[in-house]
């Protein structure tokens, strides 16, 4: 039983974050006996408040995009006896949210999180700081850095690194050197994506239904030749897995992995630009809870 939560939300994400809080408070107070509100207003809030706080209650909810989870998350991993989590969507494309098997409808969602069914799930980790969804180098990383500020609000980033995937005919490439569990790989890419999650941008990926919980990162490796295939993959609406024998992306599964590149690049982490290669990678399993969409029976 939950005694005593916190909701955290993204003050700054405007007019409808507010009428969803609304929604959410309305449900979620009924199943508690003390829910508690905390707002964030500036970049490193959300992470704060969770590394401050979260060991004071037995769940806390987190009410905003990937961006805000990703911070939020980047606190609690940090804790000895984090609280339960629960994810509700509040921003463009909540794709931890839909990996989780959440409702995107908000009222849906809050009732869901009410029915209190939980996993131990992966998150990834690289550098001291922790993904829910992805690690990505290359043309992702350049589309997030580029955008216009007010296509950023209107589209999120990675809503906008898809629109801007269907139309790029090239990208720049750029050497790496990736070690991992079954050996190396040297050569040059435009992209490299490093998943956690099932989800990029709302569209699911073709990574095992398992991936949240298997202690693997899924690494993609796109060269020249394999842009299409990446449209092909992100463009599609169904989980349906691809065969990498006969693909143009090189596709890894592992539990860490050392990135290393000719010169420093900068890492887009759900959506986040802070840190640059190198990179040590790896994977946190048995530490954070969370509340899921579906019974432990459905989604195994």
């Amino acid at each position: 039983m939950y005694n005593k939560g916190l909701l955290i939300y993204n003050g700054n994400a405007g007019s409808l974050t507010t009428e969803l809080l609304g929604t959410a408070l309305g449900i979620l107070s009924s199943q508690l006996p003390e829910l508690n509100v905390r707002r964030t207003d500036r970049p490193g809030e959300a992470k704060q408040l969770c590394h401050e706080l979260g060991e004071q209650y037995d769940v806390v909810y987190i009410l905003g995009g990937d961006g805000t989870v990703h911070e939020c998350i980047n606190g609690l991993a940090l804790l000895e006896h984090p609280p339960v989590i629960g994810v509700l969507p509040g921003g463009t494309c909540n794709d931890f949210s839909r990996a989780l098997l959440m409702p995107q409808q908000m009222e849906r969602a809050a009732q869901v999180l009410n029915e209190r069914h939980t996993r131990t799930l992966d998150i990834g980790t690289v550098n001291g700081q922790y993904f829910t969804n992805f690690y990505g180098i290359g043309l992702i990383a350049e589309t997030s850095q580029n955008i216009n500020p007010d296509l950023k609000g209107a589209l999120g980033k990675i809503s906008y690194f898809l629109s801007t995937l269907q139309t790029v005919r090239t990208a720049e490439p750029f050497t790496f050197h990736l070690t991992h569990d079954e050996g190396e790989i040297d050569g040059e890419a435009i992209m490299i994506y490093v998943a956690n999650g099932r989800f990029l941008g709302t569209n699911p990926l073709p990574f095992p239904a398992s991936s949240l919980e298997d202690g693997l990162l899924d690494v993609l490796i796109i060269r020249e030749a394999g842009l299409p295939l990446l449209r092909e993959i992100v463009s599609r609406k169904t989980e349906e897995i691809w065969n990498p024998q006969y693909s143009n992306i090189d596709y890894i599964r592992t539990t860490r992995a050392t990135l290393t590149t000719a010169q420093p690049m900068p890492a887009d982490m759900d959506g986040e630009i802070y840190l640059e290669t190198p990179a040590e990678l790896g994977v946190l399993s048995g530490k954070l809870t969370f509340l899921i969409g579906e019974p432990v029976s459905n989604i195994e």
